[in-house]
């Protein structure tokens, strides 16, 4: 049996809290309730340790308390303190395990499918999205300014908090929202067939200059000047 964890005194958050965290979050997710003896025992945590993570998460708002109710027969003993996922936190963890199976999926298709498989998954997956845009953008006019403007409207609408803005160089898209960005961390086929989308709604040739995939805080992309052909937005 492994040692419990000793508990760390540094204030900042090091990748080592945080996966821990992360475990513990996890546990909760499928048991439900759990006090922190039991967490601590499970994950084979110190009991400093273990309050130590259950007070960052509380103050982080992913768990909250409430009192485990005492069973018949079992006496008048105080109620136990039992942790819980906000929904907020489950809804989190529950989108996380999505993102491993799509990830696992992607491998799958990677190692049956053969050379371009997962290209073309991820362009039939972007299709709709396209198709939705395009709607959305019917009398944004041939400028791509114009037209990144309302692209940059039809992506918000569609989750991806994205805004259009012109630069000295042409104009910038940026995507502040990634629906997809664990699964495209490893399978950049996802933000290439995306890029290509958004060249063809705009009606030029872009470049992609960061993504939230590679861990980048927004997902930008570059739209050159167009001479004689430029817009305020």
């Amino acid at each position: 049996m492994l040692p419990p964890q000793a508990e760390t005194t540094g204030s900042p958050v090091i990748p080592a809290d945080r996966r821990t965290r992360d475990r513990v979050l996890r546990l909760l997710l499928e048991r439900g309730t759990a006090t922190a003896a039991e967490l601590g025992e499970a994950l084979r945590l110190s009991p400093a340790a273990i309050r130590k993570h259950l007070d960052a998460l509380l103050t982080e708002g992913d768990v909250v308390t409430r009192q485990r109710p005492v069973r018949a027969g079992r006496g008048r003993g105080r109620p136990a303190k039992v942790f819980t996922l906000t929904d907020a936190a489950r809804l989190r963890c529950g989108r996380h395990t999505y993102d491993n199976m799509a990830t696992a999926a992607l491998r799958w298709i990677a190692t049956h499918g053969g050379e371009g498989a997962v290209d073309a998954f991820a362009t039939e997956q972007v299709a709709s999205l396209e198709s939705r845009c395009r709607d959305a953008m019917e009398g944004a006019g041939d400028d791509p300014i114009a037209r990144a403007e309302a692209l940059a409207d039809a992506l918000t609408a569609e989750g991806y908090a994205a805004n259009a803005s012109t630069i000295a160089t042409g104009g910038q898209l940026c995507q502040h929202h990634c629906p997809v960005a664990h699964v495209a961390a490893e399978f950049p086929e996802l933000c290439e067939a995306e890029t290509a989308v958004i060249s063809r709604l705009i009606g030029t040739h872009v470049q992609r200059l960061a993504t939230i995939a590679h861990g980048d805080g927004v997902c930008t992309t570059h739209i050159p000047a167009q001479h004689g052909n430029r817009q305020e937005l």
